[in-house]
């Protein structure tokens, strides 16, 4: 099978991509260029050339049919316009990665399924991925056009855990500064390693079952935003001094951040995993979390490099922190 990765060597991807390459498939990945954390797995087909440019990614893809292309990095519908343009008569399958935060929020209804209505009035990445969506779907309705889309929720690797701000928060816990935590940190929460999504994900290329379809790919287990600050401490050699602040305090301080609160992380969100995994049975989580912030908290600490803190940033959870104590106090 031949399949095409727009991308290929992000959080997400990356793991794909290996597992993609274990599994037989000839893999080539479209891409401006690896990253050094992330690199191409042996085998893969890199092809130069950039999806933002039409003329650079006609070039790159040169006359090859694929019998799958994932489309890892759209986030507007103009991007998916350049994806007909590209690959309409000379794909199998075409996969759009778009984003769990697409469903309603907060949610009225839990479980989330994939029949969940698709709406969120906070933040304008999940709006646009929405968009994303609908331009994929006419273009299968109008065109024939063979489309599956894959929602991830919260996923992770050693380069990035799902805390806001990556190395600046886990330096402030080890300097014994409050670590900020929207909301009373009570509020649950998926969080997928990066290999756990890609087994299940690997499944669905070149399954026709799958086209005209959409799916979430999740964790089952579900953590609080609490236990998830601890098993970074714990990481970390520390213990968690929480400061929770509520998300709307965040939002009017530090905006970007609140949007993607108030659009999708403060609410509890559970997942019926059960579309998925009646294509790709192995969906489980083989990483448990605790395991997967050890193994971050081992590839920040290998490379000095790597232990970036953000003064900007850490002043803007300084801000939180010091909106958050008279609440501390008085709850103490």
């Amino acid at each position: 099978m031949r399949v095409l990765f727009i991308g290929g060597t992000g959080i997400i991807s990356s793991a794909c991509s290996a597992l993609a390459v274990e599994r037989g498939i000839e893999l080539y990945l479209l891409t401006r260029g690896e990253t050094l954390s992330r690199p191409a797995p042996p085998g893969a087909h890199l092809l130069r050339g950039d999806i933002r440019d039409l003329a650079s990614a006609r070039a790159a893809i040169g006359d090859r049919e694929f019998d799958a292309v994932v489309q890892w990095l759209a986030f507007t519908p103009d991007h998916i316009e350049a994806d007909l343009e590209l690959f309409s008569g000379r794909v199998g399958q075409y996969v759009l990665i778009s984003s769990a935060s697409v469903y309603e929020k907060p949610p009225r209804d839990l479980p989330i399924t994939e029949a969940t209505p698709l709406v969120n009035p906070f933040w304008q990445y999940a709006r646009d991925k929405i968009a994303c969506e609908e331009r994929a779907r006419r273009a299968a309705e109008e065109a024939a056009f063979p489309v599956t889309i894959v929602r991830p929720a919260h996923t992770y690797d050693r380069t990035k855990l799902p805390i806001r701000g990556g190395y600046t928060m886990i330096d402030r816990m080890r300097r014994g500064e409050p670590g900020v935590i929207h909301g009373d940190g009570t509020s649950l929460w998926p969080v997928m390693h990066h290999t756990d999504f890609a087994r299940a994900f690997v499944p669905l290329l070149g399954e026709s079952r799958a086209i005209g379809e959409a799916y979430h790919i999740t964790s089952d287990r579900l953590l609080t935003w609490n236990a998830i600050f601890e098993a970074v401490a714990a990481a970390a050699g520390t213990q968690l001094i929480a400061a929770h602040v509520p998300s709307d305090w965040i939002a009017e301080v530090e905006p970007g951040w609140g949007a993607s609160l108030l659009g999708d992380k403060a609410h509890s969100m559970i997942f019926d995993n059960s579309k998925i995994r009646s294509l790709a049975p192995d969906v489980r989580e083989q990483v448990r979390f605790e395991h997967g912030a050890e193994e971050a908290l081992t590839w920040y600490d290998e490379d000095p490099a790597r232990r970036v803190v953000d003064a900007e940033f850490d002043a803007v959870l300084d801000q939180l922190v010091a909106l958050a104590a008279p609440r501390r106090a008085q709850a103490m």
